[in-house]
């Protein structure tokens, strides 16, 4: 129960580091959200956006630290 109890832990710290970088990010020229691939379509009172170039970027991203991060917890 302790390693479960220390996973818990580490994975809210890092959902809470995720979630500060999202914010600043944000204020950043090139955003998140905003990049070439994502799709918007506006028409009359309708708004239709889904950021696949940024899932995409964040997917690849996530991947790489949280294989670092099993890497380093293996030693």
């Amino acid at each position: 129960m302790k390693e479960i109890g220390k996973l818990l832990i580490f994975m809210g710290f890092f959902l809470l580091l995720i979630g500060i970088l999202l914010t600043l990010l944000e204020r950043l020229p090139f955003g998140l959200g905003r990049l070439p691939g994502d799709i918007v379509i506006k028409k009359d009172g309708f708004t239709f956006y889904f950021p696949l170039a940024t899932s995409i970027v964040l997917s690849i991203i996530l991947s790489i630290v949280l294989t670092l991060v099993f890497i380093l917890l293996k030693r």
